[in-house]
Parts: structure tokens; sequence; C-alpha cells
């Protein structure tokens, strides 16, 4: 069914093959799990899909990919590609543009020209993406498991948050307990960033420690069965005092007014001015530098984008599941971001978060 949809965009960009390089898409298509890059890529026309791989991937890619045809390479997929492209007669052929490096791309076209073929390479943006926007039932489970993981972690090491660790030990204690809990793996690096840290949306974890009354801004997820979750709360140690307690308030106040508002069918911008007009209208506009929020799926950013910026508008579908995640930061004194997932459908949307804990003043 996928690889049907996906055939029926070859048509419309009037392509006669396309070649799949980006992990999640490989994954999405075939099967196929391995998130190397390297792994290899799939080489789809109306009649035929193949994995093209080397020999460390030849038997991973036949037992996750059995509808597909797997052609191992020995020096590079280059040659390999150029008899492929002969024997299928392939004159206009898709790429990723988003997903081949430069230097793939050089030596592809140098193996194909040298084959003596002729094609015109045509960069393509969006096709697996888009259909990946809406999950399937079997995808929402897969994401509610992971976020459900998360929030059970994250819970716990919060609890034990104490004056004196430090931004890396906290990490390292969300990696492990991640682990230990049953995930296959991280959806990022957890972001700690206390205090003044906490002004850089995605600070590095280090050896700044933990203080009373400072913001302490934890961002993480699981992945679990391909799927990732992402989640952020901030918390302070001991009182907080009346700056802290204001930017919370202002930070959940905006999330809760896009939450109540979001919907399919309603554009990116209108969805990002939900939160956006609320940090606005209490002066802290320029503090709120990234978008509301963005897809989540087998990556941890993925379509569609809740941003403010016209050129990424787009209409926001059913099914997709996206994060809410506005956020304040001030230089010298810290930031506040709160993050949930949410699942849109044409009459608003579901908050996908169970711990749904926030301080209240």
């Amino acid at each position: 069914m996928r690889l049907a949809a996906l055939r029926e965009q070859l048509a419309l960009k009037e392509v006669d093959a396309l070649l799949v390089a980006g992990p999640e898409n490989r994954r999405y298509l075939s099967g196929f799990t391995a998130l190397d890059p390297d792994a290899g890529v799939l080489f789809l026309t109306p009649q035929t899909a193949a994995v093209l791989t080397d020999f460390r991937y030849q038997l991973w890619a036949a037992q996750e990919a059995p509808d597909y045809t797997v052609v191992v390479y020995k020096e590079g997929p280059g040659q390999t590609l150029a008899e492929l492209l002969r024997h299928q007669q392939v004159r206009r052929l898709g790429f990723e543009a988003a997903y081949l490096t430069f230097r793939q791309y050089q030596r592809l076209t140098g193996a194909v020209s040298e084959a003596g073929l002729k094609v015109d390479w045509q960069p393509l943006e969006g096709l697996a993406e888009g259909l990946r926007e809406v999950k399937a039932a079997a995808e929402l489970t897969a994401l509610r498991r992971a976020l459900e993981l998360s929030e059970a972690v994250l819970h716990d090491v919060a609890r034990r948050l104490v004056p004196g660790l430090t931004e890396r030990q906290v990490a390292w204690e969300i990696e492990k307990r991640l682990r230990e809990a049953g995930a296959q793996g991280l959806a990022f690096p957890p972001i700690v960033a206390a205090g003044p840290n906490s002004a850089m949306p995605h600070h590095q974890p280090g050896d700044y420690p933990l203080k009373e009354g400072e913001p302490i801004l934890i961002d993480m997820g699981a992945r679990l069965d391909g799927y990732c979750a992402d989640i952020t709360r901030t918390f302070v140690l001991g009182p907080a005092d009346e700056q802290f307690r204001k930017i919370y308030r202002l930070v959940r106040q905006a999330q809760q007014q896009a939450e109540k508002g979001l919907k399919a069918s309603m554009d990116s911008l209108a969805a990002d001015a939900l939160a956006r007009e609320v940090i606005a209208a209490a002066g802290y506009g320029e503090a709120f530098g990234h978008s509301l929020g963005h897809g989540v799926g087998l990556a941890v950013h993925e379509a569609p984008s809740l941003s403010p910026f016209k050129e990424r508008c787009t209409l926001l579908k059913a099914g997709s599941v996206v994060t809410v995640e506005p956020g304040i930061y001030l230089t010298g004194w810290g930031g506040v971001r709160l993050e949930n997932m949410t699942l849109l459908k044409e009459d608003g949307n579901e908050v996908l978060n169970r711990w749904v804990e926030f301080y209240e003043w």
C-alpha cells in the first residue's frame, strides 16, 4: 500500500524511477530498519522494487524487506545502479535531494556517465515524507508506547533531582533508565540545561550543577519499535521566585491555547500563531525564537513543521502527530519550554501525554 502510493507520485513527478536514500523513508517503504545512511538505497520503478546494499546488510535487508529484490554491490552502488538503469531503460531518475549527499551524487552520476548512459537526474523532496505525515493505527500505537515509556523515565528522574548534580549526570541517568526500561535507543541525545544554560534551546549537557531557584529544562525521548517520543518539562528546585512563576505560567498558557485550537486542515502559520500571539502580547515575542512544533514519527523531527515562516507553510493533515512546545528564553537568566505530543483530528486534537502534571501557582 505504501509502495503503491509512492509509485503514484512517480507518475505525477514524471520520473521513470526513484532513489530513496533517507533511512526513515527506506524503512517506511520497505521495512528495512537499518538507521545507517550507508546501509543502501531503494531503487523504485512502476514495476521494480530493489534494495541496493553491500555484504554487511545483505541478510538483514532480505529478512526485513521480503517484497524487495536485494541487490548486493561490492565497490559501491554506482556500477550496479548503472546496470539497473540500462535494464529498466530509465531516462529520468528522481532522487531525494535532502538525503543524497553531494559526494554520493558525484560518484553515482559519474558511474552512470562512464557506463555511456544519458540520464536526467531530478532532485525531489517530500514524497515519502508526505506519506509519513498521516499515521496508521500501528504507528500510533508505537508512538503512544514510546511516549509512555519516556514519561515514566522522566517522572522518575525528576523526583531524584537535587542541587549539585550536573547536567551531564542527569543526562546519563535519563539515557541509562530509558535503556533499562526497554527503549531500543534514544530519539535524540537528552537536553539537560540548568540555570542560564536553559536560555539555549538545544544546550549540550555539561558540568554546570543544578541549583535551587534556577530553571532546569529537560528535553528527552525514547525510540521504541522504530518510533520516537519527544517531551520537555522545566523544573525548579526549592521555592520558585516570581520571575520563574511568571515565565512558566505564560508558557503554559501559550501551550494550552495552542492545544485548544489545533486541528487538521488549518495551516501551519495559524497553528504557530495560537501560542505565539499569547507570548508576544506579554512582551516576550522576541524570546520565542523557534517554531511551535514539528511532526514526530520514525524521525523525531519530520513533517509537518508548525513554523511561523511563510515559505514553510503547509496544511495540517488529520492523523499527523505533532509537538506543541512554546518557550521563552532570556539570556543571563534561563528559559522555560513545555512540550507535549498531540494527534491532529478534523475537529481538534488529542494530547497523547498521560503525565500532564504542571506547576500550578
